[in-house]
């Protein structure tokens, strides 16, 4: 039986060989990018803001803020991301979203994990609308939240957050309109506030862009008393935002 299931998965690879999350190319593990697409992804670590985990070109000594924070101090506790948002980062994310390729979430969770905070307890995913739960049939953030659980042993709950109401999308509106779009538009639901309460929160997202969202759900999850709430995601924008 055993050299049956043998020849049976080699019969799988060869009809279904594994192919790179980036470009869909051939390569030799399921999760691996190929070398091109692997070059081409820009991996962020520290040396970062003390605020909001921005990467710095150099290392400006302990406590270095950006002057996005100087001037803004966010409320969570820094927004680490595993790559630069690019062409390869996106459309892993996109095939993920709209390409059904649910596999992707843990091809991103296996990038993202090293980036979990020290003492984190709960893993959040942001929310979809139910209409757009219902539309897509999935969660991303979810998915990719349950991916960095199995890898790490962190409990993640898709239900501590609910998205009350739609939201437009936020491209294109400048930072006062970004935010007037998403105020009120999240809570952490009633049945679940005990999660979350004097918790180290990671909030988990496919891509970070202007942060209004991610501010917005900080918010209501230090309202319902989490101890602080740190942002982890596949990849962030650096520099403009993208079209």
């Amino acid at each position: 039986m055993r050299g049956f299931a043998s020849v049976t998965r080699e019969l799988a690879v060869i009809a279904l060989p594994p192919r790179c999350p980036g470009c869909g190319s051939v390569v030799r593990g399921d999760h691996r990018f190929c070398g091109d697409c692997w070059q081409s992804l820009e991996f962020l670590g520290e040396p970062w803001c003390a605020g909001c985990a921005l990467p710095f070109a150099v290392d400006r000594g302990p406590g270095a803020r950006c002057a996005a924070c100087l001037r803004d101090p966010p409320v969570h506790a820094g927004i680490r991301a595993a790559v630069a948002y690019g062409p390869v980062a996106r459309t892993v994310a996109l095939r993920l979203k709209y390409g059904g390729r649910l596999a992707f979430a843990q091809t991103m969770a296996r990038l993202m994990a090293r980036h979990l905070p020290p003492g984190a307890d709960l893993l959040v995913p942001v929310p979809l609308h139910r209409w757009r739960l219902w539309s897509r049939g999935f969660n991303q953030a979810a998915l990719i939240a349950d991916a960095l659980s199995s890898a790490t042993g962190i409990a993640s709950n898709p239900l501590v957050l609910t998205r009350r109401r739609r939201t437009p999308p936020l491209r294109g509106m400048n930072p006062g309109q970004r935010r007037k779009a998403v105020r009120g538009a999240f809570a952490v639901h009633s049945r679940h506030g005990d999660a979350v309460a004097r918790r180290h929160v990671v909030l988990v997202d496919d891509i970070h862009t202007s942060g209004a969202t991610a501010q917005a759900c900080t918010r209501v999850l230090l309202a319902a008393g989490a101890a602080r709430v740190t942002i982890v995601c596949w990849a962030r924008v650096i520099g403009e935002t993208p079209d």
